[in-house]
């Protein structure tokens, strides 16, 4: 059903129609609702309904464009043409007035940042939203589509570029009206606001014609940008919600009716959210599209600096260097820190400076750029007041980083030591600007440099300096950094540590004027070998790749090595060829490891601009193996081997000293033959063994259980889950039940194992000479015509202790059989373990009683 106020447009153009003139419209329009196969509408309730009646009449009858539409064609065979063409021309010139306003409005803010134009750089982009936003053919549900990416990536960037292309009519043709903005960091701000508000705020005059702009709410995009900023309530009920554009309510509250849909729910929707929060957030709304943003491609930021640079050779040098350094490509794609880069290393270049040193790092690049932004152009140091600026600037990031703000409005600068005659020259050297809902309020360029001045705060202060007493001491940033507490949080820690490099020192001290403190690194390793102790209870919280990157920007040989000697587990999740590179450099380093996991997803296989690379840093990250002896537990999770990566993996671990006793392939995927992969496992004298998700094969099983019947075998624990054993492996893992004397627990869940695997299993299990002590079960499409054999592995077989039959379907016969083999005297098992979701409601009521009888029986309650 339309919006209440999809009826005031109605109503404004009916006024003028004489109560003769009412009532033959009125005759005409039930007369053209039924030629047109529409819901039809009583001639009672037609005849009698003024006109505020009929128009919720025709609302509730009709979508928004056929209640226009018709409204439109009755018009015309009464003869009044004249308020169909003013209605329509009308409704034109507003859209045009506004199209205007907005591409006058982005193209200014856009202009601020940069001193290119950008807009052909999204042309892909546009073309694909264009495909999400727009029905196919007949379709015609309003779309909710989600642009999701990591902070600072450029989505508002796209967002405002694609409204700029929009007011120009180069998509959305004859689509959308109006496009109204929203962003979460700016609305936030307000409290309180009804919709009407919020449209009036993007109006260009006091006045917006909200009757006009309603009343057809199919022609409406709204773009709610930046999720992240708004706390939302995912368990608010419905009745909670606002249904009415007039109302006021609480800004969340108004926008999670608009995303919920209660409020013009005929209107399409443009969200964009950090990943995080639209993992929180995906079953809360019903999105139609999801996109993942990752920024600029090579050859946009290869445009960006060609745009930047008159000379075309000297662009390209600018260019290599970044295309060069892994890092600090990365950070080119988004847009606004690769304009910030190219910036930087022109004015390097001009001033004739080796811009080769300021790309060592991403945090040398930063520290330089952002201090010559507040030293006067063809001056050689900042006079005081720039030094005192740029202080209190690093004093308001990090009150903003640790009370999650970004948007700041003046009283904050003010207390910050910002004063307003400050302002203009914050905003014209282009470390502010103006946030886009309220001329006194302010952002910084980029949440990067939020981040990197707040770092500087650290190096410069004590957390004491600070008035906010939400400023804490470095120990709990860098423990907040390190355990992802706030997700937001993405250089901040990186930039700290590469700020104690001597060359940033350097830059600082030359910059401030004075010698910074030389106990801040001691201070420093002293935090981390207590934060990174083992017996420490948040150690297996800290990510290990934030750490890495951490440790790569300060790239301080001796401090990383002692840094990486006082972790002796590490888990590496590598997910793209920067990471590749930081955790080739810190595995680099130290030998103290016992504990080693890694997961290398597709990475090697998908980057194949970057294999050759790619394979020189997979030698040195599997040397690990050679550097710490001392290795018992190797994890590999989520990763695709093909054949040359795994002839790498396998030489270095054969070629070690390492003594592994654990082994563990999760979800490991070969593209090449396993049989080098059994002869590893056959080569350690492992005692646990895990494979699950990882496939094997007919001939994978029989060479493993080969492996296990060997009399040196000492494997105690074997994990099997998921690895779609076929029939023929139960006879092998049955010969492996009757040889193997050190097997004790076995899990099997999730294979296709049923009834006649089962009954393989049990026959072993009841031969005296079986050592097993547990097995699991769990959903093996078993059924109750097993249980009798299961039974009497209870009664017969004197070393089995436990079983999980969790998610099978047993059934009440199945159920009785266990449970009375369970009361017999000669039964051993200490604990069966099963689901209540799997028993209709009978057999669960037996369960429950059987349960306070015998303790044996374990009842899991989840679904």
């Amino acid at each position: 059903m339309a919006s209440l106020f999809s009826d005031f447009g109605f109503i404004w153009y009916w006024k003028e129609l004489n109560k003769i003139e009412f009532m033959y419209f009125k005759e005409l329009l039930i007369r053209e609702i039924l030629q047109m196969g529409l819901k039809q509408i009583s001639w009672t309730e037609v005849k009698e309904a003024s006109r505020e009646d009929l128009a919720i009449l025709l609302v509730k009858h009709c979508d928004g464009n056929q209640a226009w539409d018709t409204t439109f064609r009755v018009f015309q065979m009464i003869g009044r043409n004249v308020i169909t063409n003013r209605a329509t021309g009308e409704i034109a010139a507003h859209s045009t007035i506004y199209r205007a306003h907005l591409k006058e409005k982005l193209t200014h803010d856009c202009s601020r940042k940069f001193n290119i134009s950008i807009q052909n750089f999204f042309q892909d982009e546009y073309d694909h939203l264009e495909n999400l936003l727009v029905p196919n053919g007949t379709e015609n549900n309003p779309k909710m589509v989600v642009l999701q990416g990591v902070a600072g990536i450029g989505k508002t960037i796209l967002l405002k570029n694609l409204m700029i292309v929009w007011s120009e009519g180069l998509v959305f043709q004859n689509k959308f009206s109006y496009i109204f903005y929203f962003c979460c960091h700016d609305v936030k701000q307000l409290q309180t606001a009804s919709l009407a508000d919020l449209i009036s705020r993007e109006w260009p005059s006091p006045s917006a014609p909200m009757e006009e702009i309603l009343s057809q709410p199919e022609k409406l995009l709204f773009i709610v940008d930046s999720l992240e900023g708004m706390e939302w309530n995912v368990t608010q009920q419905d009745s909670q919600l606002c249904y009415n554009c007039m109302e006021k309510q609480p800004v969340n509250v108004l926008l999670s009716s608009l995303l919920r849909k209660k409020i013009l729910p005929e209107s399409s929707l443009l969200i964009s959210t950090s990943c995080e929060t639209f993992k929180d957030l995906k079953d809360w709304i019903e999105y139609t599209n999801v996109r993942t943003i990752t920024g600029f491609k090579e050859n946009n930021i290869n445009m960006c600096f060609h745009s930047l640079f008159q000379d075309r050779n000297i662009a390209q040098e600018a260019f290599s260097l970044i295309r060069e350094n892994e890092q600090l490509f990365t950070v080119c794609q988004a847009p606004v820190v690769c304009y910030m880069v190219a910036t930087c290393l022109k004015n390097e270049i001009e001033s004739g400076k080796d811009p080769v040193s300021i790309c060592r790092r991403t945090t040398s690049l930063y520290t330089t750029h952002i201090l010559n932004l507040f030293i006067p152009h063809n001056a050689q140091n900042p006079s005081n007041n720039s030094e005192d600026l740029l202080d209190n600037l690093c004093f308001l990031a990090v009150e903003g980083m640790w009370t999650d703000i970004s948007v700041f409005n003046e009283e904050a600068l003010r207390r910050n030591g910002i004063m307003d005659s400050d302002i203009p020259t914050l905003l014209d050297i282009g470390i502010l600007e103006q946030s886009r809902e309220s001329e006194n309020s302010y952002i910084f360029l980029h949440p990067s440099v939020q981040e990197f001045c707040a770092a500087m705060f650290y190096l410069l202060h004590s957390e004491m300096d600070h008035s906010c007493q939400g400023v804490y001491f470095i120990e709990t940033f860098l423990f907040t950094f390190l355990n992802k507490i706030k997700k937001q949080w993405v250089f901040l820690g990186c930039f700290f540590f590469g700020l104690l490099h001597e060359t940033e020192q350097e830059k600082l001290e030359a910059f401030f004027g004075y010698h910074l403190s030389k106990e801040l690194r001691r201070q420093l390793f002293l935090w981390l070998e207590l934060l990174l102790d083992t017996l420490h209870p948040d150690v297996k919280k800290i990510n290990t790749m934030k750490f890495f990157y951490c440790l790569f920007e300060m790239e301080e040989e001796v401090f990383v090595q002692s840094a990486m000697n006082c972790r002796e587990q590490i888990d590496v999740v590598v997910k793209g060829y920067s990471d590749f590179i930081v955790a080739a450099y810190c595995l680099s380093h130290g030998s103290a490891l016992t504990d080693f996991s890694i997961s290398a997803q597709n990475v090697l296989n998908e980057e194949l601009g970057q294999r050759g690379k790619l394979l020189i840093l997979w030698h040195q990250i599997r040397s690990v193996f050679l550097r710490n002896k001392d290795i018992k537990t190797l994890r590999i999770e989520d990763t695709i081997f093909n054949e040359p990566v795994f002839k790498i993996f396998y030489s270095y671990l054969k070629n070690s000293s390492c003594i592994l006793k654990t082994l563990v392939a999760y979800n490991v995927s070969f593209l090449c033959d396993k049989r080098l992969f059994l002869e590893l496992i056959q080569s350690y004298n492992l005692e646990e063994l895990y494979l699950r998700g990882t496939f094997l094969s007919h001939s994978d099983v029989e060479m493993l259980c080969d492996i296990l019947n060997q009399a040196e075998c000492n494997i105690r624990i074997l994990d099997l889950a998921n690895c779609s054993l076929c029939e023929h492996s139960w006879d092998y893992l049955s010969d492996v039940l009757r040889q193997n004397k050190s097997l004790r627990y076995l899990n099997i869940s999730y294979n296709n194992l049923k009834d006649e695997g089962l009954k393989a299993l049990c026959r072993a299990l009841t031969l005296p000479n079986s050592a097993l002590h547990s097995l699991s079960l769990e959903a093996c499409q078993l059924t109750g015509a097993c249980c009798k054999d299961l039974a009497s592995t209870f009664t017969r077989y004197k070393c089995l202790r436990r079983i999980n039959l969790a998610k099978n379907s047993l059934g009440f016969s199945g159920l009785f059989v266990l449970c009375k083999a369970m009361k017999d005297q000669t039964c051993t098992l200490y604990e069966l373990k099963l689901r209540m979701a799997d028993f209709d409601s009978d057999s669960q009521e037996f369960l429950l009683s059987e349960m306070e009888r015998n303790k044996i029986l374990s009842i899991e309650n989840g679904v």
